[in-house]
Parts: structure tokens; sequence; C-alpha cells
């Protein structure tokens, strides 16, 4: 089973000519189920519902509840934001939570979606976290909030929640810790989610917001890892243990960078 996460830098700089880039990018990776932060929708139309279309995958999407940081920077109050979720098997069902937020930086989501895959149903969840550089505090209570939103919703099972999103934290941050649960205490007692990323190759490039992006090099540095997939523990050979993981998605398509971050890839044991 192929998981991605991208964030896809909602309508911000060549949007239409970006939307073409990361079309073709999910097409080559072929995933099975899709996270996305920072989806567009606008007159009717929306970002992942296209994409769904021309990947022929389901698809659910969770509207931001606070939009206005966002429309303002942006310029266009008509504009909404969300998270998405991409799917190869049915949406069975869906929930969004929102986060505790931070100041003037409101409308952060969580979106669960339990996807009827053959077999067993998939606990699926992206989120996307505060990005001021600032707010750990803050994101240590989302992802607090976050991991109880998992514990209500993970059901009992075969297959290991999955967690994904643009979390805008250091791999070694107090709210990366905190939500993974085996570097610290975790959130919600008992309950383990491991970052994807520990089990790449040696020296693999892990950066998601990175320098070398025409759209990211005129910001702050240096690059980082702020881009995670979250996995329970599973036995290997159990379904959903994590069998690689790599980033896509980190070069121009046809001259166009497709966003402003990598995605992550990782394939589970199905």
């Amino acid at each position: 089973m192929r998981i991605v996460t991208w964030n896809l830098w909602w309508r911000y700089g060549p949007w239409e000519a970006r939307q073409k880039a990361i079309l073709a990018v999910l097409r080559e990776l072929e995933p099975d189920v899709v996270g996305l932060q920072e989806v567009w929708d606008a007159d009717g139309a929306n970002l992942a519902a296209w994409l769904a279309g021309e990947l022929g995958m389901h698809w659910t999407w969770g509207a931001s509840h606070d939009p206005g940081f966002w429309q303002r920077r942006l310029g266009d109050p008509t504009v909404g934001i969300g998270n998405a979720v991409l799917s190869r098997w049915p949406v069975a069902e869906r929930a969004v939570l929102p986060l505790p937020a931070g100041a003037g930086d409101g409308g952060r989501t969580a979106l669960y979606a339990g996807l009827d895959a053959p077999g067993y149903r998939v606990p699926f969840f992206t989120a996307h976290l505060s990005s001021a550089v600032e707010a750990s505090a803050v994101r240590c209570q989302q992802v607090t909030a976050l991991a109880e939103f998992v514990a209500a919703h993970r059901g009992d099972g075969p297959f290991p929640a999955v967690v994904t999103g643009d979390f805008n934290a250091w791999p070694d941050s107090d709210e990366v810790r905190l939500f993974g649960g085996y570097r610290t205490a975790p959130a919600v007692p008992g309950q383990v989610l491991m970052d994807a990323w520990d089990f790449a190759g040696p020296g693999a490039p892990s950066v998601t917001w990175d320098l070398a992006n025409p759209y990211v090099a005129g910001t702050f540095g240096p690059g980082v890892r702020i881009d995670y997939v979250f996995v329970e523990p599973m036995e290997r050979g159990a379904p959903g243990h994590i069998r690689g993981v790599r980033r896509a998605g980190d070069g121009p398509v046809d001259g166009v960078w497709p966003t402003d971050h990598a995605a992550v890839v990782v394939d589970l044991s199905a």
C-alpha cells in the first residue's frame, strides 16, 4: 500500500501550472491513499475533486472553519482552504477536527477518513499544524488534540492508524516527540505512532522544506523535514508494516515546481 502526504501550497504562485505538475507527480507515483494539505475550493471547483477525477480515485475534504488568515494573505476572500484525502477505496466515514489556534494563525484542522480497503478498514488522518517558528507550544496543544482524535476514530480493526500531514515542526521538536509517544510520554496513554522516516535508508534525502525549491529559496532557512507520515508500529509482514520511505515532487515538472513542499511517500505492507 502506497501512502503519500503533500502540502499543495493552496492558490499561491502559478497555481494553474502547478496543478498540472501536481497531477503529473501523483500519476507517476500511483498512490493508494494521499493526505493533502492547503487544498483550494473556489467557484464550485475543488482541487482534490479534480485530482481524484483525473486519477480515478475517491476523495473527501474538510474545509477550514476559519479561512480568514489565508484569504487575507492571498487577497481573495472567496477561495476556501482545507485538508483532503484521495483514496483508491471508498470513503466509508469521515470527521473533521478544528485544532487549537495560535494568535493570528487560525483555521487549522485535521481530517479523518475511514477507508474500505479489501479485508479491512484503514483509519487514515491528515492534518496541518501552525506554521509560526515560535509556535511550538501551540503545536504541542494541536498534536495532543490530534492524538485524541486518532484514538477516538482508530477503531479496533487490524490495520494501524496512519497519520499524515504538514506539522511545520522539526523532527526533534517537542511536538513531534510528543505525538509519536516513543521518545517521550505519549499524548494519549499507550498510543505510539512511528515516524516512517526512521525506516528510510541511510543518507536518504529527507528535507521537505527545501531551499533548492525556488518558492522556498527566499525564505528563512535552513532546509528541514516538516512533513510526516506516522504509523502505529506493526510486526514485519503484518498489514501496515513500514517497508520504505522517500521524497517525491522535489523537482520541476516541465519547468514548473509543483508546490513549496516535497511530498513524502511511504510503502506499507498490505
